[in-house]
């Protein structure tokens, strides 16, 4: 049996690939006209960057994390050897964590500069259960500003985001934004232990992942799919009753921003995004639909994460949004991926005596800015025909014996089907003025 690409993983075939390219390179568009401008960090990172920075008892950590080990290192661990730090290495599960490193790493904030405004595009990985719109690697696209903590900058993160689905294609009433507050160090731990308190008050009627989490992660339990937890936990205490007064004031001003820009968002106080990093704002954006995947992005302010990495208390924010989720949701509005061939010229052969006149043509029209392609497998001018048309050339130029002796080739509108003759010299000319 021939080798497939690994479970929960997939390939993105040509039509796809140049899709992805041209979704990537709108939101550098739209991200770039707010200030935001590229970064790109390793695929792999030191595990304690994760353990630390998203937190050890979040599923990704404790459950969803890829260890990234060389030969060397596993015959030293089988051996009984303990890895220094630097060798523990995992695939990265998401991007916030790895950018601020980098932030911190290159003092990409010195004390008094102005915010940084960065963006990324790539692929991250979860050891998850395969699924649709879930899967072990996957690409997502997302933003950080480290610097700021006014609530413009949640704000405008949240518009941009926004923006931007509605430019790739997404149907504004096909998604809803929703919004909460995570509180800080000063009003969480008591929220925290509130909840606590509430799920030991109803722990039988939670599931056994939300028992552990009890001691663990208490807020994580608003994270639960069983239909129980979600029942429970709907009556559980509001972050929102209990900020402080600065967190409240906050809150109140990032919502009075969307409501003055008409951004429609719904409150929701048991939105915690599930990372350990969050504070204060917390979003998420979903399709309109009931699906269990039906998360397209979110993200949030996270103002302690670049301490808790080893830097100096930098303020931070930002999101990132699934590309395979976005597919989806186009998909399911009746998108279909448009095709990644594009041909402006093919140059046809009567017979094989032309070829190498048709191979400097074809380079000239390179050279010219074109896509030009010909026949590499010495087909009949019929099956050349075929093959141009599958290209979705738009001209053919057909190189006779006859019209080639007098400097001359067919230029046929694969449109129109109408031709002409022209000067072999005039071909490239010729195609810039009919494109054009």
């Amino acid at each position: 049996m021939a080798i497939q690409a690994p479970e929960g993983t997939r390939d993105l075939l040509p039509d796809e690939a140049a899709f992805w390219d041209r979704f990537c390179a709108t939101a550098t568009e739209v991200f770039g006209a707010y200030g935001y401008v590229p970064i790109y960090t390793p695929l792999v990172e030191q595990t304690e960057l994760f353990v630390r920075g998203i937190g050890e008892a979040t599923d990704v950590v404790s459950k969803e994390m890829f260890t990234a080990i060389s030969g060397e290192n596993l015959k030293r661990l089988l051996e009984g050897e303990t890895l220094k730090a630097k060798k523990r290495l995992s695939l990265r599960p998401e991007g916030t964590a790895g950018v601020v490193r980098a932030v911190v790493q290159h003092d990409l904030v010195p004390q008094g500069a102005p915010p940084v405004k960065l963006m990324y595009a790539g692929p991250m990985f979860r050891a998850e259960r395969p699924q649709r719109g879930r899967q072990r690697q996957f690409n997502q696209v997302g933003i950080e500003c480290l610097g700021a903590e006014d609530p413009t900058i949640d704000a405008e993160g949240i518009i941009m985001l926004m923006r931007f689905f509605e430019r790739v294609g997404i149907e504004r009433d096909n998604m809803r934004l929703l919004v909460n507050s995570m509180g800080c160090e000063q009003c969480r731990p008591a929220y925290r232990e509130a909840v606590r308190a509430y799920m030991e008050q109803h722990s039988e009627q939670l599931c056994d992942t939300c028992r552990e989490r009890m001691a663990t992660n208490p807020l994580r339990a608003f994270d639960c799919k069983n239909e129980g937890c979600a029942a429970v936990m709907a009556n559980a205490p509001k972050i929102t009753d209990e900020l402080c007064e600065d967190c409240a004031e906050h809150y109140g001003q990032v919502r009075a921003l969307l409501d003055g820009a008409d951004v429609p968002y719904m409150e929701d106080p048991t939105l915690v995004r599930g990372l350990d990093y969050y504070t204060r704002t917390v979003f998420e954006v979903q399709t309109g639909d009931d699906r269990a995947q039906n998360a397209l992005g979110g993200g949030g302010r996270y103002d302690k994460l670049a301490e808790e990495v080893g830097g100096r208390p930098t303020p931070g924010f930002g999101f990132a949004l699934g590309y395979e989720r976005c597919v989806l949701a186009l998909q399911d509005q009746g998108m279909e991926l448009p095709s990644a061939q594009r041909c402006d010229l093919f140059v046809a052969c009567v017979d094989d005596s032309l070829r190498a006149v048709a191979f400097q043509l074809v380079q000239q029209g390179r050279d010219a800015g074109f896509v030009c392609e010909m026949d590499h497998q010495h087909r009949s001018l019929k099956s050349q025909f075929k093959l141009a048309d599958k290209l979705g050339a738009a001209r053919v130029a057909v190189l006779g014996p006859d019209e080639a002796a007098r400097g001359e080739v067919t230029l046929r509108d694969m449109a129109t089907h109408t031709e002409a003759l022209v000067s072999l010299g005039e071909v490239v000319d010729e195609l810039g003025r009919a494109l054009l």
